[in-house]
């Protein structure tokens, strides 16, 4: 195909080209089911679906392929992840991260049990909780080919070089939305959605788009126009706050570790961690779990959130008899890896 640079773009045309390139190059994936098979008549799972959805949100591909097997190898059905211990489910999201995620992972799997499965449109899984829009298109197409459009980072990509938007995310989320549902077939809406995820994955990257053997092309507005490695445009984003504050890190004399349960609302809700201050521009008065001789770690402790940078200081001590802490308990199976990938590092620091 050769750019059309005086015709409007038909969405209609999009379609084929992307699934018949998605039939050859699609990516393999654990909770995928393939063009093939599907073709064959195996549908996917939408368990699988929504759990993978779920935990690729804010996480790549690479990052999420091992925690999806060792979740689904130890709890295969939606029933046996809505039966599990909320702790359990907890230690094994530790790394992921965003762990609100977990938390609403297992209440909408409870919820799906409750109701005997997966309602199979998307109006009807909005009302499950902790599924928002994107999800619950990404489930009613991909498991139950509902022909609805599903949106993320991906497809907005792809969206706006198609139709060469120049208007800046985040405001032309909307706009980019409605283009994408004049793109979304009756035919294969599951299969599509996918397509145009890894088309935006592999090909119309973020950086150097790969244009000369992408399957669109032709009709691309922003190939045509010599722009397409400049869009999505973006406003730019305000620069984050750094917070701090103090965690403590304490052993008995027979080795067990201080540790206590996050609240279950905020950041990192619900896990392990070590006690500490909260966490503010304006560092926090200190507060120790219990008097004791607490020495500083050689180097404080630096993590990122969406929103904000934080440096802790990391203070140890070894408990003195008859400590009682204000805050925690002592665990002699101290397992470092149920913990969250900031309290990991503060344990690093102050072992």
């Amino acid at each position: 195909m050769t750019p059309a640079t005086d015709e409007p773009l038909d969405p209609a045309a999009i379609a084929p080209a992307l699934l018949a390139w998605y039939d050859r190059h699609h990516r393999e994936m654990p909770w995928r089911v393939t063009p093939a098979a599907r073709a064959a008549g195996a549908r996917p799972d939408p368990y699988r679906v929504w759990l993978s959805e779920v935990m690729l949100q804010q996480t790549t591909v690479a990052a999420v392929r091992g925690y999806f097997e060792r979740f689904t190898a130890r709890w295969p059905t939606v029933q046996a992840l809505a039966a599990a211990e909320d702790a359990e489910v907890m230690a094994e999201w530790a790394g992921l991260g965003y762990y609100a995620r977990a938390r609403n992972l297992l209440k909408c799997a409870r919820a799906v049990a409750a109701l005997g499965g997966f309602p199979d449109r998307r109006d009807a899984l909005l009302a499950l909780p902790g599924i928002g829009p994107y999800t619950a298109a990404a489930v009613a197409a991909i498991a139950h080919d509902e022909p609805v459009a599903v949106v993320d980072g991906n497809v907005e990509r792809v969206a706006s070089r198609l139709f060469a938007v120049e208007l800046p995310l985040p405001g032309a989320k909307p706009w980019l939305a409605a283009l994408a549902v004049t793109l979304t077939p009756e035919a294969r809406p599951g299969d599509f959605a996918q397509a145009m995820m890894d088309l935006g994955a592999t090909i119309c990257t973020p950086r150097r788009p790969a244009c000369a053997i992408c399957p669109l092309t032709g009709p691309c507005g922003a190939r045509a126009a010599g722009i397409a490695a400049e869009l999505p445009r973006r406003t730019p984003k305000p620069e984050k706050p750094v917070r701090r504050g103090t965690a403590y890190v304490a052993t008995d004399a027979a080795g067990a570790v201080l540790l206590e349960t996050r609240p279950e609302r905020g950041l990192l809700g619900g896990m392990l961690g070590f006690p500490g201050t909260d966490w503010a521009v304006v560092p926090p008065p200190p507060a120790p779990p219990f008097a004791a001789d607490w020495q500083p770690a050689a180097d404080p402790v630096r993590h990122t959130f969406t929103h904000f940078h934080l440096e802790l200081t990391v203070m140890r001590a070894t408990a003195p008899a008859g400590a009682n802490p204000e805050r925690g308990s002592f665990v002699a199976a101290f397992d470092p890896g149920a913990l969250p990938t900031l309290m990991r590092k503060v344990w690093e620091a102050g072992r």
